[in-house]
């Protein structure tokens, strides 16, 4: 039996990133699994401060479709990091309270977020650090940088395995000490599989942008542009995924002429709105943040087959394929707008696409090389 504490970046939803993916192959593939997923914690003091209503975290339960074997902890931020590292010890011990509790002696350890880099010398469990993007390089005020920067030396150097996404991640972090490049995915089956056109995708032509909604890596401004011209070619920018713009970006966004926000979908939902967009869209800022990424978009679009225009960012000025363009931004409204209005006929799947199976597989090998060591 193995016993896996993860501290995700983000909520266990529908909306699936590439822990969830990997989490849940590692569970369907070793009956003998069992985890612990650790969401972010609500912080009711900043819920006050911003006039929301506050909310506490939802605790430890149990996760439906995996036989009990999938737990979840929303802890609850009670205190701001502001005031110090009171903060940060009250949250590990909702973790070690929440493992006492299911009665696991020495689980692995998976940390994506560098802010809780501490929990791997006060629990002293093996641990395993998943670099998914380099948020040393992200656009932070400088208190939060701080912590990132350090959070992310820690872990460097105190965890017993670094896994990246990146070859990027891969040279950065290669030159400080060993690590392991596991690149993402895609499930190729259910993204072939033909989808109804959904309801609200407007029924005119579209260019189609699917992922987290933020201005590490959305470039706002071509956006409201790219919509624009594409409002006067009677076509339409589409955005699907959860928005975590800045509120005036988002106010921007969501008045632009020729571009509508669709919101966060389930995952189950994405490929039909891959499947029936004229084009997709890349719109990327290029940053040492963004050159750091293995962008989870680019197996997504590739795997349906449609035309693809992107900045120059990394993953995709990379891809030698047909149906990938690279525009950079002084040409790129123009391209999207020609490939839009050329609605060109599905391409052939690339037959080298990796799949979440072989990723699954690869992370089994690391976290069996940490319980062998711990044994």
């Amino acid at each position: 039996m193995t016993e896996l504490v993860v501290i995700s970046l983000e909520p266990w939803d529908d909306v699936w990133r590439r822990n969830q993916y990997v989490i849940d192959g590692l569970l369907r593939s070793d009956p003998g699994l069992r985890v612990l997923f650790v969401e972010p914690g609500p912080d009711p003091l900043y819920d006050l401060r911003t006039g929301r209503r506050p909310r506490r975290g939802a605790g430890l339960r149990v996760e439906d479709g995996y036989e009990g074997r999938l737990m979840l902890l929303t802890p609850t931020k009670w205190l701001p990091r502001a005031l110090g590292p009171a903060s940060d010890r009250m949250l590990r011990r909702s973790v070690t309270r929440a493992v006492k509790r299911l009665r696991w002696v020495q689980p692995v350890l998976w940390i994506n977020d560098p802010l809780w880099a501490a929990s791997a010398a006060s629990t002293g469990w093996p641990t395993l650090y998943d670099m998914t993007d380099d948020w040393v390089e992200a656009s932070r005020a400088g208190r939060i940088s701080s912590r990132l920067r350090g959070g992310d030396a820690a872990l460097m150097r105190d965890a017993d395995r670094v896994v990246v996404c990146s070859d990027e991640l891969a040279r950065s972090r290669g030159r400080l000490r060993e690590v392991r490049l596991i690149p993402n995915a895609v499930d190729v089956a259910r993204y072939r599989r033909p989808a109804a056109r959904p309801s609200d995708l407007p029924d005119i032509p579209v260019a189609v942008y699917v992922g987290t909604l933020h201005e590490d890596r959305l470039d706002v401004d071509l956006c409201v542009q790219c919509g624009q011209a594409l409002d006067d070619a009677n076509a339409m920018l589409v955005l699907v995924g959860p928005n975590a713009l800045s509120a005036s970006n988002a106010q921007r966004l969501a008045t632009a002429r020729g571009v509508v926000l669709l919101g966060g979908k389930p995952f189950d939902a994405v490929p039909g709105y891959l499947q029936h967009a004229t084009t997709l869209v890349v719109p990327h800022v290029i940053t040492t943040f963004t050159d750091s990424l293995d962008p989870l978009k680019l197996y997504e679009y590739l795997a349906v087959g449609r035309p693809i225009v992107s900045t120059p960012v990394a993953g995709f000025r990379d891809a030698s394929y047909a149906q990938v363009t690279i525009a950079d931004r002084t040409d790129f409204l123009g391209t999207v707008v020609a490939s839009v209005l050329a609605d060109e006929p599905p391409y052939d799947v690339p037959a080298a696409l990796p799949t979440w199976d072989q990723r699954v597989r690869e992370f089994r090998e690391v976290i069996e090389g940490l319980v062998d060591d711990r044994r």
